[in-house]
């Protein structure tokens, strides 16, 4: 009876957070109660944690309840998350929701939709491209014209169009962003909406997803095949909606019929970089239905660069909602298969109060590694109140300046238009805002509408006597920034770093006081 209350207390504590961070949030239960052994998850962390990936979050839903949720500090249940192609399942979702109000269908024609963006010689097979082809990647260009198209301001539609088709459209697979892109157009032009805003009453509202948001093209056209920014359980939710088939709460939000078909395979081709893989350990060969991929083990998912995702599992009814930061994505889902697979058990299991204790005790310690808390060097006085002014440089800054008061590191960077003050703990995360983009890979003109606050932690710490490392966490995104100041006199040298070039690439810094 004793073991029982303290497990009710740890749910209680649960929901309440949860209720805090959602409107309408999931409900909560514990492990045993739904099949699923506490320590198996603990494994998981575990594992988790001495691994090479970063995670962000986790969120574990069995029979439409989590029984598991964290977030490694500074994360938290509050923010979004950038999401990269998880975007593209949700395109997907809109055009299911298009179809079935009968706005469109998968046979129809993509030059149809555009009639003005086409170039004056329509070969046969971009003629022939239809939505269905778009879905699946099946569109026929080669290469990938994506980066090459959105690092413009030009009409993407347009530019899209222009492009050689050259396989026959159903035939050979291609992960093709830009494509999805078109779709979102396509949305947009049948709806007179954006698939943020068609999106809202149809699938946000009815799942109590709030202030989601979403990366628009310069021609006022949301991203599509990425940019869309979501909280955890947000994700967790859709996997859910999902796994039901399209029904929430009683209510057939999609077709069922779109479901099905937007999670089956349409094609077993796979990208060309996992050829080579066998299909027995690869879940990047599994197939590929409508902007879904399939995984081993019967299951399903959203995926995401750099490791965003949303996993269900029909067979053992969950979702696994996760977001983090990784250059090995497959590394991540083995995680999944090794540990929390073979945990799943088809009837609750016997109440386990030591391991459910500990489990709780590890997601709430969640934590991603500080710099050391070192004293701060002597020169610290001396730099206080200092700014150097930066010779030109590729991240066009003009000045870095630096202040330091308790344990705290004060710094305003500054360009020819703007000046952003960030603030650093000494051995601890300070949370603050800002409105300097964070770092992204590729050059992308598509942005955040209007004019965004990204939420921010930062930590430094001293290397040596004269060089100070400032990490930079952009909080909703994948991505950390570090800059790595030496100063000698009235001259600073250093260097910029994004975590997603795993030290290949810096920014040369140079300035004098």
């Amino acid at each position: 009876m004793f073991s029982r209350l303290i497990l009710a207390l740890l749910l209680t504590l649960s929901v309440a957070v949860a209720s805090a961070q959602q409107d309408d949030p999931l409900p909560r239960s514990i492990p045993e109660d739904q099949g699923v052994y506490s320590r198996s998850i603990s494994r998981f962390l575990v594992d988790a944690g001495n691994s090479k990936n970063e995670f962000h979050s986790f969120m574990f839903l069995r029979h439409g309840k989590v029984i598991a949720e964290g977030w490694w500090n500074p994360y938290g249940p509050g923010l979004k998350h950038s999401l990269y192609s998880v975007s593209k399942s949700f395109t997907s979702t809109a055009v299911g929701f298009a179809v079935s109000e009968g706005r469109l269908s998968v046979d129809d024609k993509i030059v149809s939709f555009f009639p003005t963006a086409l170039p004056n010689n329509v070969s046969p097979w971009l003629a022939a491209i239809t939505v269905r082809d778009m879905l699946t990647m099946l569109e026929g260009q080669d290469p990938d014209p994506t980066g090459a198209v959105t690092a413009t301001d030009s009409d993407w539609v347009k530019q899209f169009m222009a492009l050689p088709v050259v396989h026959q459209p159903g035939t050979s697979f291609l992960y093709n962003t830009l494509g999805v892109y078109v779709l979102s157009a396509i949305v947009q032009k049948v709806t007179g909406q954006t698939l943020i805003d068609y999106l809202e009453p149809r699938l946000f509202k009815p799942l109590g997803i709030k202030a989601a948001d979403w990366e628009v093209s310069p021609q006022g056209i949301d991203a599509g095949g990425w940019g869309l920014r979501l909280r955890t359980e947000d994700l967790a939710k859709v996997g859910e909606l999902y796994l039901q088939k399209g029904n929430w709460k009683g209510r057939q939000l999609l077709p069922e019929k779109w479901v099905t078909d937007a999670v089956t395979s349409r094609n077993d081709e796979g990208p060309g970089w996992a050829q080579h893989l066998s299909r027995d350990s690869s879940d990047w060969r599994q197939g590929y239905g409508y902007l879904f991929w399939r995984c081993r083990h019967g299951a399903f998912r959203a995926d995401g660069a750099y490791g965003q995702y949303i996993i269900v599992l029909p067979d053992q009814d969950a979702v696994i909602a996760i977001t983090s930061e990784t250059a090995d994505m497959q590394d991540e889902l083995n995680l999944i298969w090794e540990n929390l697979l073979p945990a799943m058990r088809d009837k609750p299991l016997p109440a386990d109060q030591d391991s459910y204790a500990a489990l709780r005790r590890q997601l709430l310690g969640l934590s991603l590694p500080l710099p050391p808390a070192t004293d701060d060097a002597p020169l610290a006085t001396q730099l206080s109140g200092s700014t150097f002014h930066l010779a030109t440089n590729s991240a066009r800054l003009t000045g870095l300046g630096v202040s330091f008061a308790g344990d705290t590191c004060a710094v305003m960077l500054t360009t020819d238009t703007a000046a952003y003050r960030l603030g650093f703990g000494r051995g601890k995360w300070r949370i603050g805002t800002t409105a300097r983009r964070g770092p992204s890979p590729g050059a992308s003109r598509a942005r955040i509408p209007g004019r965004p606050i990204f939420q921010v932690a930062g930590s430094y710490s001293w290397k040596d006597d004269h060089t100070l490392e400032l990490i930079i966490r952009y909080i909703e995104s994948p991505h950390t920034q570090i800059i790595l100041c030496h100063f000698n006199g009235d001259v600073m040298t250093g260097e910029i770093r994004n975590s997603f070039d795993k030290g290949n690439e810096r920014i040369i810094l140079n300035g004098k006081r």
